[in-house]
Order: C-alpha cells, then structure tokens, then sequence
C-alpha cells in the first residue's frame, strides 16, 4: 500500500476525531435527536426519557438538558410537566421567550418564511407610539404594516413603528429587507423585548388578510424592542393566527421551605 496514502487516510481520520472531540457534546446528542425525530417520530410523539438517553448516548443528565433546551427554543419538541418532552407540530410556529424575528422562527420549523409589505409611511407618533417609544407626541415615525407568510400562507399581520432619526434611507428601501438586520446595520441590533399577548378576535380587513373568517380566534402581541443602550428601537403589534402560532412557556416552582 502506498505509505503517503495510508498517511493521509490516517490524517483524515484523525482530523475528523479531533473535529468531533470539539464539538460540544450537547450539540452532538442534539444532532443525534435529531436524526431520531426525522428518521421515525410523528408530531406529538414521545422522547425517551431523560434517564434513557443518558444511559443510551452515555452522557451527563446535564449534556441532556441542554440538547433539550435547544430543541425546545428551536421549535422541534415541547414539554408536558411530569409527563415528558414530545415532538413538536410543524404545523404551528411555537415562540419561545427568546427575541427572535418572526423569519428566524419559521426558519426554525424548516419553513420558507415570507412578507408582503402594505404600508411604508413617515407619520407622526401618537399618544402610544409616543409613550412606548420615549418621543414627544408628533415626532417624525416610520410606519410599517406587513403580512408576515410561512410558505406562503398568511400567519400575522404586524405593524411597525420605528424613530424616523434611527433609519434614515429607510423610506427609500425598494427591495425586500430584514428589518431587525436592517437594525443591526445602524448599530440599533434589538437586545430585549417587553411583550404583551391578549387574546383577540381578527376584523373584517384583518381577516380577509390572513385568509380566515371574520371573527377568527387570535393573538394579539405587542412589543416594544430595545437596543443594547436601551433605546427603545421599535413598537411592533402583531395579530397571529390562532391556530397556527402559540407561545410556549418554561415555569418553575420554588419548592417549599
């Protein structure tokens, strides 16, 4: 056998082994929960146990754990207290309490997101963009209301409000934009949120929009984005399907003393 082939076919190997040997291990077991789930589980199925896949992958309860946080913040799989963690439906785009874009959620379910712009306005804040915004009432705003899609099917209609003085040229933007990466390139990159979801009811505009009927359950979530300086960056209120998007929530309680 040629000795400079075996070399490098031993090099190789070894590359790969030291590859893996960097890898966090709790990346590896998410990698390999994920193999599992495509390979075979149906929406709504069971995982094994926190204590199977530590005896089955010979990892710590810890290296589990972690690999189901991120599961869980990606949308694959959620969590029944005292009951286990099963596969998440694709069907629905679960929000985590991370602050992340509404493209990167539907990205997270292997979905094509989409956006259809409605408005793009200069106009003046009003008492409510005012006050979440920190601007006297009047000041210049930019105004957006989008149509939010995941594969082309409607999922939200948004409306933005953004300190005009924050994104100059933004009125001039033709083509397609990130709005949050839009953001980022003008050293606003949102940081924190504080949201509010109520429950609502879609009207007749809003329901011929998001192709359901009038009346239609949904949600109404309303955030306000701030900077790592804590400028307040955006006042956004979303209207979301009802049965397509939901919030998912990790509680805990302070055992007793």
């Amino acid at each position: 056998m040629n000795t400079r082939a075996t070399h490098a076919a031993g090099a190789g190997e070894h590359d790969k082994a030291r590859s893996s040997e960097r890898e966090p291990k709790h990346e590896t077991l998410r990698s390999e929960l994920l193999a599992l789930i495509d390979e075979g589980l149906h929406p709504h199925d069971p995982l094994p146990s926190e204590r199977e896949l530590m005896q089955r992958y010979g990892v710590s309860r810890m290296t589990v754990r972690r690999a189901m946080e991120r599961l869980a913040v990606e949308g694959r799989v959620y969590r029944v207290q005292g009951a286990g963690t099963f596969v998440a439906d694709p069907a629905t785009i679960s929000k985590s309490l991370h602050l992340t874009s509404f493209s990167e959620d539907i990205r997270s379910r292997r979905m094509v997101p989409g956006s259809r712009l409605l408005v793009m306005e200069r106009t003046g804040a009003d008492l409510a963009c005012a006050r979440d915004l920190f601007l006297t009432p009047g000041t210049p705003v930019i105004h957006l209301e989008r149509l939010r899609l995941a594969d082309d099917e409607p999922m939200c209609l948004e409306n933005v409000w953004l300190p005009e003085d924050l994104v100059p040229g933004l009125l001039e933007v033709s083509e397609p934009f990130s709005l949050y990466g839009w953001l980022e390139s003008v050293g606003a990159a949102p940081v924190h949120a504080d949201q509010t979801i109520r429950a609502t009811v879609v009207d007749a505009r809003q329901a011929e929009l998001l192709s359901v009927p009038a009346h239609f359950p949904a949600l109404q979530v309303e955030r306000v984005t701030r900077d790592i300086r804590g400028r307040a960056v955006e006042r956004a209120v979303g209207i979301y399907r009802g049965d397509r998007y939901d919030y998912r929530l990790s509680i805990t309680r302070e055992p007793r003393t």
